[in-house]
């Protein structure tokens, strides 16, 4: 009896909003062939909040509270970005200590960032370990961050022209402790997971990207690095004072989910170095530029009459951004975070477009998991390091 050949037939499979594995509400449509990935398809949107739409009604003091909620694992970022815009659109100068304090939180978020990154990429190729021990250094760094801004995840610490708050008493020597304690956590990691065997069976080979292709797609931070490509902002772009202290761009040249994996392992040690050179040689002087603080109320504005006297909450302070448009970037742990602004002669920006480093990576996807097996997709989404927040805005 001879078998009638007919057409494969495929599995066509939903992945998330709900996996755990999808770091957030990420659903993928994918067609399989037994274990083999014909197809991939990305759906988007499930954590949409309209958060360009909501900084179009906002002044900027007002939306800093909401830009955390972007990229929620690296706040600092999206709070300096957020400030970064309007300072350079009406060139607002920070002191040099404000600038120090913000590169010092800024580093400090990056490794928060890596290491949720690694705890949970970790935990979807199999190893358990990694994921609790970096909830150890992680909470040290969240004890900083409460002690500086008073909370530990959505900090609404910057401000137009500097910080909102000078660092605390001993915070300096809390901070040089942790700085020498984590690089102990590191050696440790890298005893853990670099040489062993199971981890570079998954990972090795796996999701490669060459340097012309990530140039192509439009990738950046440790997906670019990672393909053999030595572009970092901090030195590029020479924003806040990076250039003042000595540091190296991270890079490897394989492309694949090992050579990401070393890029943020690398990064995270010359986070630490450029946080110790920035609390050694921190300067003196004001945290904030008050000049920048020009409140929109006039001297006998009706808020000061008797009426309102004992009204608790006044007019937040304005500030008004000029009839011109600019693009701001900076590194962020994930890749460039960009805002593209456009200001109008009024405290509201007239268009608010956010370049999210996440969202151009996560493009990638089903050129990298096409033909390869189902549980690659896991490695291949986890090394890509997406938050949902910030895809989805």
């Amino acid at each position: 009896m001879t078998v009638p050949t007919k057409k494969k037939d495929f599995m066509i499979v939903n992945m998330g909003p709900h996996h755990p594995s999808m770091h957030g509400v990420l659903r993928l449509i994918v067609t399989l062939d037994g274990e083999d990935v014909i197809d991939c398809e990305p759906i988007l949107g499930y954590l949409h909040r309209g958060m360009e739409k909501i900084a179009e009604n906002r002044t900027i003091i007002q939306y800093l509270p909401y830009v955390t909620r972007w990229d929620y694992l690296a706040t600092m970022f999206t709070e300096a970005i957020t400030v970064n815009a309007p300072e350079q659109l009406e060139n607002v100068q920070v002191p040099k200590r404000a600038s120090y304090i913000r590169v010092i939180m800024l580093e400090l978020s990056r490794i928060a960032s890596h290491l949720l990154w690694l705890g949970p990429f970790m935990a979807d190729i199999g190893a358990q370990t990694p994921f609790f021990y970096i909830f150890r250094e992680r909470e040290l760094i969240y004890d900083l961050f409460e002690a500086a801004t008073g909370m530990r995840m959505m900090h609404n610490y910057f401000r137009i022209g500097g910080v909102a708050a000078d660092l605390p008493y001993g915070w300096i020597d809390k901070c040089l402790d942790f700085c020498d304690y984590f690089l102990t956590g590191i050696l440790e990691y890298q005893k853990l997971i670099t040489q062993n065997p199971i981890f570079l069976e998954r990972v090795e080979g796996v999701g490669i990207i060459g340097g012309e292709e990530a140039i192509n797609w439009g990738l950046s931070g440790p997906m670019l690095r990672a393909s053999g490509i030595q572009w970092d902002l901090r030195k590029i772009d020479n924003y806040e004072c990076y250039n003042e202290f000595d540091w190296e761009v991270q890079w490897q040249k394989e492309g694949d989910s090992l050579a990401r994996y070393l890029v943020r392992m690398g990064e995270m040690r010359e986070s630490i170095k450029i946080i110790q050179q920035a609390l050694e040689g921190i300067p003196g002087g004001p945290y904030e530029n008050l000049e920048v603080r020009r409140f929109g109320r006039a001297k006998n504005s009706e808020w000061n009459d008797f009426e309102y006297r004992f009204i608790s909450k006044k007019p937040s302070p304005n500030f008004e951004l000029s009839k011109q448009e600019l693009y701001v970037r900076v590194e962020a742990p994930k890749g460039e975070l960009g805002i593209y602004l456009i200001g109008d002669n009024s405290i509201f920006p007239w268009r608010w477009k956010i370049r999210p480093p996440g969202f151009i990576n996560l493009q990638i996807l089903p050129q990298l998991v096409k033909r390869m097996k189902l549980a690659d997709i896991m490695t291949i989404l986890g090394s890509i390091d997406i938050i949902m927040g910030e895809v989805d805005r």
